[in-house]
């Protein structure tokens, strides 16, 4: 066991004194002796107890002094009298015998030099004595009764026990002059002045020697001194050593321009030198207590000297004397820079603040996370994510937890070392990394290091974080053929997309294809170069299935081209007289599988049937009688392990699968979604698919999927600073271990969620650090690593956390975890959830700040803490930042994924909840709360490129062309009128909804004719083009699907005609601001906001407010509506005509409307309705 800055024993007899003054050889070299473990005997002839503190007195506590001498005729042990004789003829003080509890000891008097001898019964820590020859004397005068502080900064021994005994106080100041000792010893020796709030343990006051304890972790550095930080009292400046002790090296407390020492191997001590503190630097050092044994053995950090860390004043230690301090946890405030921040675009916090303690997160009922999108899109006006080539020391990272060198890490020692962010591990800093810090105690190369000036960066891995080469891009496509496939025109447009695909995928010259398709048999096609067609052969017998000429049907697309966009030509055509209705998709995936395992990569599944063929096979399970009750859940699971277990095996052969399905009928999405979920693939469905109206959007999704950016064989780690961990993950992925995330893909629109707990009761940092690292295969190639770290300031009030919360953001992870409760569960708990965190977390906004106790009782918040006293309970008003969470809490209750009722059907509810888990933020935000246009009363400039950059937010304008769009509506029924025409897009879905009483000349340019009445809508098809309000409309929809990524996407407008029932009821769906029928769905927006106020007192509203329908109802038809209009049926039907008031912009919300306004960042926001 390395001894790095231990006080050394004197050597044998038979080596060579030390000159007084001189350092001791280090250990390991030049005769150096390990110091005996606690209770040993020391060797013969060596001076036992040299060096060291005295042991301390067992529950005396406070400081370690030699008994007084008795009164005459009092008793007195031998061993006192010894040990008084001993005093009084100088030398080396052994410690006294355990004093009495309560007993304080006095200082020792001055002594001059003089040797001495160990006395019986008077060994180092109380150790009898082993016979043997007498110690050589030590010259100069006695050992202060303490032990030596340490160097500033230097760290402990990880893992090193706590000494038994009390305090030790702290070291006593120098002389006011700085420097070496006077020689002759003249310098008096002066007792350490007593104080009970500082001092701290002897492991503290040692530099945390472990003598004979638990050695570290393994792999762990023997550290200088102590722990990563020390207390105020060893924090201190050493005294001037007296004649005969060696003197320490106490390094420049600003590292400033010091140029580095040489260590010796094993820890040896730096270059002796100038480098002694004035004694008035001592002075300004923060005073502070002891921290805890869990601390110390963690390695926590503790509040010095060293640039760049400083105690929170006021908190004491859990150690302190009772009634002087709070009971607040040690909190360690460190130089961070906070203006280094992670884009949104990539990460995403739930709250700017993590609470200081476990109970305070349970006080604010802040839903602590982030949502993740690691490989985002560059933003308009960002550089791309700038790339680091490791030089000769590597890769930088912490040898404990294996944390990646960052930005919020703090340097040490004249930048030597240096300290991880997440588990407090002392590191040293490879050679040819090293460089000096400024008076700031942070690195000069700084802003020229990436890695340690910004908080995204990627790394080009080197070979050993490979564990085979780099695969080419692969492209596998399995396709179903069967008459539903080929009716459909689904492979006309699959055809379509993989062509115009081609020249965009990524990896070329590289990149490899291939395709297999399937009904009741499976057809493998060899597309060999210089074939002039493709040949196809079939294997019937799907029990003994076999892969015939297995080198060519995975093939090299350069070299194959012509053969490939021959089969792409001819596939729609191939299977026009195909008669079968039936679908082998198991044994067409095993087949696949066997094709593609070697090299992994991207496979493409188009599944139009129920597979009910060979393995994998499923039957029809839809049971309508249990659809609104909480059985409906089992159709929600899937209904056999053989899909996710054939998803396990994809995974590790790094194979991600798209599901692209097709279906007229039930095909059971719940079960063939497994798929995608594990190998982090993608779901997409297009129920009753025409290829003329569905066909646009599948081949702009398809050619997103493959031409987008796409990382190959990906593992992604999340990390987090110690007393917080990662409770639970989102998104579509495969545990390894228990927090690897295995990715055979990770796409530009992968997005991942993760929930942040407290580990600990108390956090004993002021930041927390959260780091995420990517490990993939680009597409050219080259192995990276992107690793995003963000800090995350502590804070330990209620209302600091609370009022930092992104109300987006908590939507989109509260989505997630309730999707995660809703599967596991059922959709009543799913539901009831986001109604609690809703009302908890309003309710904690309204308690504010609890009081804080200082000694038990209760103390009045800071100064810069204190607001003028504002009104509680119900009537103190949501913070702005949490305005719109009841209504993004109601509009999530009422989504597809978790709405109740009979009238959604279970693959669109398994679609709608697979979509929601993988969507981010702004996806989230417009997926939940649609967007609603008013059309028809649309400004001039309404759906033209903006001139100026818009001041309203994004609501304003859409697209990269910054297309200003119409206004936006609340989404209730009352917003809609029967001369009007509206736009609804939730992200994924648009709906046209046309009203009875529209203009004719809109509807002339929109879709050719004056009147849909009487007309078959499956025929009607809109207009992009011919007349102003077509291309501007055309604009503003196109707009609106356009985003980050150049693969931009095309929408499918279901036009809804007034009074249509089906496609009504649906649009109706989405006009969340109103009642449903199902069971909690009955609130309104009103009723829903009145609801959280209270705290969530009393009953919802009863289904008798509710309409008998599936749809919100708008309120009771007024007599005398202009047209004809049909009697209304629950939700069906006409809704209510608008009045003249409600045809304009909307009214603005009364003074005592309790709830907020829909969401709208930026523009016009919708208003409640009147």
């Amino acid at each position: 066991m390395s001894g790095y800055g231990y006080p050394m024993p004197p050597p044998p007899p038979g080596q060579q004194q030390h000159q007084r003054g001189a350092f001791p050889p280090p250990p390991g070299g030049g005769g150096g002796t390990m110091p005996p473990p606690p209770g040993a005997p020391p060797p013969p002839g060596q001076n036992r107890g040299f060096g060291r503190p005295p042991a301390p007195q067992m529950g005396g506590g406070g400081m370690m002094m030699p008994p007084p001498p008795a009164p005459p005729g009092q008793f007195q042990p031998r061993g006192q009298q010894q040990q008084l004789r001993r005093q009084a003829g100088g030398g080396m003080m052994m410690p006294p015998p355990p004093a009495a509890h309560g007993q304080r000891m006095m200082p020792p008097p001055p002594n001059a030099g003089g040797g001495m001898r160990s006395a019986p019964g008077s060994a180092g820590f109380g150790a009898p004595p082993p016979p043997g020859p007498p110690s050589a004397p030590v010259p100069g005068p006695p050992a202060p009764m303490m032990g030596r502080a340490p160097m500033p900064g230097a760290p402990p021994m990880p893992g090193a026990p706590r000494q038994m005994g009390g305090m030790m106080p702290p070291a006593a100041p120098p002389a006011a002059h700085g420097g070496p000792p006077p020689p002759g010893g003249q310098q008096p020796q002066r007792p350490p002045a007593t104080n009970p709030q500082q001092g701290g343990s002897l492991n503290q006051a040692m530099g945390s020697m472990s003598l004979g304890g638990g050695a570290g972790p393994p792999g762990a550095p023997k550290q200088f001194g102590g722990g990563p930080f020390q207390n105020a009292a060893s924090q201190q400046q050493p005294p001037a050593p007296l004649p005969g002790q060696p003197r320490m090296f106490t390094p420049n407390a600003n590292n400033i321009a010091a140029p580095p020492s040489p260590t010796k191997q094993g820890g040896g001590f730096q270059q002796a030198g100038a480098g002694f503190q004035q004694p008035q630097q001592q002075q300004q050092q923060p005073g502070g207590g002891f921290y805890s044994q869990q601390q110390q053995q963690r390695g926590q950090p503790q509040p010095g000297g060293q640039p760049g860390l400083q105690q929170q004043p006021g908190m004491q230690g859990p150690g302190s004397a009772p009634g002087m301090a709070s009971p607040a946890p040690d909190i360690f405030h460190e130089n961070i820079d906070y203006s280094i921040q992670v884009p949104d675009r990539i990460l995403r916090l739930t709250s700017k603040y993590v609470p200081v303690s476990a109970n305070l997160g349970h006080q604010c009922k802040v839903p602590l996370g982030a949502i993740i999108r690691p490989l985002a899109p560059r933003g308009d006006g960002e550089e791309n994510v700038r790339v680091v080539q490791p030089g000769a020391s590597g890769i930088v990272r912490c040898k404990r937890c294996r944390t990646y060198i960052n930005a919020f890490v703090t340097f040490l020692e004249n930048g030597r070392r240096w300290r991880c962010n997440i588990c407090s591990q002392l590191n040293e800093v490879p050679a040819p990394y090293f460089c000096h810090l400024d008076e700031d105690g942070r690195r000069r190369d700084r802003e020229s290091r990436p890695e340690l000036s910004e908080g995204v960066v990627e790394y080009i891995a080197p070979s050993e974080y490979m564990v085979r080469p780099p695969q080419p891009p692969s492209y596998f496509f399995v396709i179903d053929v069967s008459a539903t496939s080929v009716g459909s025109g689904m492979l006309r447009s699959v055809a379509k997309a993989i062509a115009d695909s081609l020249d965009a995928l990524p990896g070329s010259p590289r990149t490899q294809v291939g395709f297999l398709t399937y009904d009741d048999s499976v057809h493998y096609y060899s597309l060999k170069s210089g074939l002039s067609s493709p040949q196809m052969l079939v294997v019937a017998d799907l029990v003994e299935l076999f892969v015939p000429a297995p080198d060519d049907l995975l093939v090299n697309l350069q070299e194959s081209r012509e053969v490939v966009d021959v089969f792409l030509e001819n596939l729609p055509t191939m299977f026009e007289g195909n008669a079968s209705q039936n679908a082998c998709l198991g044994p067409a995936l095993k087949a696949a599988f066997t094709v593609t395992k070697h090299i992994g990569g991207k496979m493409c599944v188009f599944q139009s049937v129920l597979p009910a063929l060979g393995d994998g096979a499923l039957a029809p399970r839809e049971n309508m009688a249990i659809m609104g009750t909480p059985d409906e859940v089992k159709l929600l699971r899937p209904a056999t392990n053989w899909y996710k277990d054939t998803a396990v095996e994809f995974s590790r052969a790094q194979i991600s699968v798209d599901m692209f399905l097709f279906p007229r009928a039930y095909i059971d999405v719940a079960s063939l979604a497994e798929l995608p979920r594990i190998t982090a693939g993608t779901l997409h469905t297009y129920p009753g698919f025409r290829h003329d109206a569905d066909g646009p959007r599948l081949e702009s999704e398809l050619c997103r999927s493959l031409t987008q950016p796409t990382a190959f064989e990906a593992v992604m780690r999340i990390r987090c600073t110690r007393g917080m961990r990662i409770s639970n993950f989102y998104g579509n992925f495969f545990i390894r271990g228990t927090d690897l995330l295995a990715l055979p893909n990770c796409t530009s629109d992968s997005v991942f969620a993760f929930d942040l707990a407290h580990d600990e009761a108390n956090v004993t940092s002021s930041v927390v650090t959260v780091q995420s690292a990517l490990l993939y295969t680009s597409s050219e190639g080259e192995r990276r690593i992107r690793v995003v770290t963000q800090a995350i300031p502590v804070s330990s009030l209620a209302s600091e956390v609370i009022g930092a919360v992104d109300a987006d953001a908590v939507t989109a992870l509260l989505a997630k975890q309730a999707l995660d409760v809703g599967l596991k569960t059922n959709l009543d708990n799913a539901r009831n959830k986001l109604q609690q965190a809703c009302v908890e977390l309003v309710r904690a906004t309204k308690e504010g700040d609890r009081p804080r106790t200082v000694s038990g009782y209760a103390a009045p918040p800071p100064m810069q803490q204190q607001q003028p006293q504002q009104e509680s309970g119900e009537g103190k008003p949501i913070p702005v930042n949490l305005r719109l969470l009841p209504l993004y809490a109601l509009a999530l209750m009422k989504n597809v994924a978790f709405r109740g009722g009979t009238d959604v059907h279970p693959d669109e509810r398994v679609h709608a909840m697979h979509r929601l888990m993988g969507m981010g933020v702004p996806e989230s935000k417009h997926y939940v709360y649609p967007r609603m246009f008013s059309l028809h009363d649309m400004s001039a400039s309404a759906g033209l490129p903006s001139a100026a950059p818009p001041s309203g937010g994004e609501d304003k304008v859409a697209g990269q062309g910054s297309i200003q769009l119409p206004r936006i509506l609340n989404l209730t029924v009352d917003r809609l009128a029967s001369n009007g025409i509206f736009l609804l897009d939730n992200g994924l879905d648009m709906f046209l909804w046309v009203g009875r009483e529209a203009d004719p000349a809109i509807l002339n340019s929109l879709f050719g004719t004056n009147t849909l009445e009487g007309v078959d809508m499956s025929q009607v098809k809109l207009q992009t083009s011919g007349n102003d309000f077509a291309s501007r409309l055309h604009a503003i929809v196109s707009a609106l699907r356009e985003d980050d990524t150049p693969q931009t996407l095309t929408a499918k407008v279901t036009i809804v005609r007034e009074g249509d029932h089906g496609l009504e009821s649906r649009f109706f769906w989405h006009l969340i601001e109103d009642s449903a029928s199902f069971i909690g769905g009955t609130f309104s927006y009103d009723d829903f906001v009145l609801f959280v106020n209270s705290g969530g007192q009393g009953a919802p509203p009863g289904p008798s407010r509710a309409p008998h329908g599936g749809g919100p109802p708008g309120p009771p038809v007024p007599p005398g509506p202009p047209g004809p209009p049909p009697p209304m049926q629950s939700h069906q039907g006409l809704p209510p005509p608008m009045t003249q008031s409600h045809q304009g912009p909307p009214p603005h919300m009364s003074q005592s409307h309790q709830g907020p306004p829909p969401p709208m960042n930026r523009g016009l926001p919708p208003q409640q309705m009147q």
